[in-house]
């Protein structure tokens, strides 16, 4: 029986599976944001955030656990010094999962996973600026027209009928 055995195989052997979460760990944490699969991308998250949660907590036990995850001297260090910074104040929910559609080769869905502090495209656009409606911009040029007179527009009217 499969009882309370949750996640996902993603079709590899254990060790396979723990090397590619690890690399695929690695790259998250030196590029802020990498594109997989979406079954990769949700197993990537629940790697991942306790490793994160765990450096918070600068002491040399906890860099000792997450090396023994991650085992790239390099990561650890950025992760420890400026992401545990960034998310110190965070509670949880260190990454987002956005979907991007499905993959031509294989219809496989696609969706980058990055974490939430560093996504600056959505952190530099104001939330003003997003709002504007196609309505709003014709009404616009419609206020710049010149406004002709009544008597003019009368005339001209007039000329039409006689014509």
């Amino acid at each position: 029986m499969r009882h309370n055995k949750k996640f996902n195989h993603l079709g590899r052997t254990a060790d396979h599976r723990k090397a590619m979460l690890t690399n695929m760990a690695i790259s998250l944490i030196k590029h802020k944001r990498i594109t997989t699969t979406l079954a990769k991308a949700k197993a990537l998250k629940k790697f991942v955030e306790p490793l994160i949660t765990r450096s918070k907590n600068d002491t040399t036990t906890s860099r000792r656990v997450v090396f023994r995850y991650l085992q790239d001297k390099y990561a650890v260090t950025e992760l420890f010094k400026e992401i545990s910074t960034k998310v110190a104040d965070r509670p949880g929910g260190y990454t987002r999962i956005i979907k991007l559609g499905i993959r031509k080769g294989d219809a496989a869905e696609m969706a980058f996973i990055e974490l939430v502090d560093y996504d600056e495209n959505m952190a530099k656009t104001p939330k003003a600026a997003a709002k504007k409606t196609r309505r709003s911009r014709k009404a616009a040029p419609k206020a710049e027209a010149p406004v002709e007179a009544p008597a003019a527009e009368e005339a001209k009217a007039e000329e039409a009928k006689a014509e």
